[in-house]
């Protein structure tokens, strides 16, 4: 299980990063919609995914066992 959410973690933190670097080179470009959502709303979606990794992380580091 906890290899699980270890992945779940990764994944949702390269997922927002991701999600973060397109609304910045959009924004850059000149550009204020990403699709049919606006910029902001793409960065809001990739601050959330960010911190559902670290939620997810953090419960990895909290249910390993003491060594």
């Amino acid at each position: 299980m906890l290899e699980l959410m270890k992945w779940v973690a990764r994944g949702a933190g390269l997922l927002g990063v991701a999600l973060l670097a397109a609304s910045v080179v959009v924004r850059f470009a000149g550009s204020f919609s990403v699709g049919s959502f606006q910029v902001g709303t793409v960065m809001q979606a990739g601050m959330a995914a960010m911190l559902l990794g670290c939620l997810a992380y953090l419960a990895v580091l909290t249910e390993r066992p003491l060594r």
